[in-house]
């Protein structure tokens, strides 16, 4: 028996087979009004084949480890380091947000990671909702996430300005991976579940799927290197097919509320200084459909770089390479990562919802993710750069 998470709509019809998810069809239902469920449960073969015809799941997915994606050391990595003379880190300049005429007031922005240093001065005066969905109890111990959470929404600090939206008023903290960076996929979807509940416009995750990880698991386990591969790859196409599904949930939302932006990190798993070719493609959450996916880019001499370790194929790109933000027990510290990159676009999705908002075309997360996608800017960069490795380019502020 393996344990298992399943997306339950408590109105809706079958699935068709074990982990198809019924992501094709999530759109017919209307889950807005419909209850929907995530639960974990211990499931043997035959106990998934019957749920496979159960009209209320939407999908099941074996229970998968899942990680932060881990910043990455400065050495050999391309780029500037911060210049403490400016008044603002140079990716809140480069998304234009110091620029723009919005902040991200009145936007509620989700941040599933590590948890936060709610006592961090960056977050003076924010609403923090922490829900802890790692067991470990509130709180950033490891200090990832409240880095991130630095990025989206942090005030200034010591005269630096590190947010890209420091109007946010209120942050949703879901902690779904624990003090040591790691989890499982059940944290996160239930993380999910959550923030959409609690009304986010923007969620933002800089976090993946531990396919590895899983392999070396059931290795150590003694299972045959093949058969670990195989299961951990029918984990792996489960888990992207209840993300579908989830995904379809949150748009179907959308006939009875505006609906969420959902960001996240593409990985650091490419070695480019090893071998150009050394390209590892985006994976889950960011590789899941209705997803912002997010590589990271770095300032040199030439311009504008795709980072030696960024992930290929994403959607769109920011700023990854000396970031500075807040440093959990206080203070600033730079890091390097699609991590970094990823709150960036968050903060600048919160600051396109604000303008929608304003504006007089109906306001849903359609023309917001139009616009954070449509003026992606591709000025700046190094003549060599591969469209596959930045996608539509570096997002902008309005």
């Amino acid at each position: 028996m393996r344990t298992y998470t399943i997306l339950r709509d408590l109105g809706a019809g079958a699935t068709g087979e074990p982990f198809g998810g019924g992501a094709a069809s999530i759109e017919e239902t209307q889950l807005g009004t419909a209850g929907v469920r995530i639960d974990v449960e211990r499931l043997d073969k035959a106990d998934v084949r019957a749920l496979g015809r159960d009209p209320e799941v939407r999908a099941l997915a074996p229970v998968m480890p899942t990680r932060l994606v881990r910043p990455v050391d400065q050495d050999g990595v391309d780029g500037r380091v911060a210049d403490d003379s400016a008044s603002r880190t140079w990716g809140v300049s480069a998304v234009g947000a110091d620029r723009s005429s919005r902040t991200g007031t009145g936007v509620t922005v989700a941040v599933l990671d590590t948890g936060i240093d709610s006592t961090h001065p960056a977050f003076s005066g924010v609403q923090l909702v922490q829900q802890d969905f790692s067991g470990s109890g509130d709180g950033d111990r490891q200090g990832h996430g409240t880095h991130c959470a630095g990025t989206i929404f942090g005030r200034d600090v010591d005269g630096l300005r590190i947010g890209v939206a420091p109007g946010v008023e209120t942050a949703l903290i879901g902690k779904v991976l624990g003090d040591d960076g790691s989890g499982d996929s059940n944290m996160i979807f239930s993380g999910i579940q959550w923030a959409l509940q609690n009304g986010a416009h923007v969620i933002s995750m800089s976090l993946g799927f531990d396919f590895p990880g899983l392999v070396d698991q059931l290795v150590q386990q003694q299972w045959p290197a093949d058969l670990a591969t195989s299961l951990a790859l029918e984990a792996y196409r489960a888990n992207l097919r209840m993300f579908d599904a989830l995904m379809g949930v949150a748009k179907s939302r959308e006939a009875f509320v505006p609906g969420t932006v959902v960001v996240a990190a593409a990985g650091n798993e490419s070695k480019r200084d090893v071998d150009p070719d050394y390209e590892i493609a985006v994976s889950i959450p960011a590789a899941a459909e209705g997803v912002v996916s997010v590589g990271a880019l770095g300032e040199t001499p030439a311009g504008l770089q795709v980072a030696r370790f960024s992930n290929t194929f994403p959607q769109v790109s920011g700023p990854g390479v000396g970031v500075r933000s807040a440093q959990a027990g206080g203070g600033l510290v730079d890091l390097n990562g699609t991590s970094m990159a990823t709150p960036h676009v968050a903060g600048v999705a919160a600051l396109w919802w604000e303008e929608i908002a304003a504006s007089p075309v109906p306001l849903s997360v359609r023309p917001v993710l139009a616009e954070l996608l449509a003026s992606a800017s591709t000025h700046g960069f190094a003549p060599d750069v591969d469209v596959a490795d930045r996608g539509l380019g570096l997002v902008q502020a309005p």
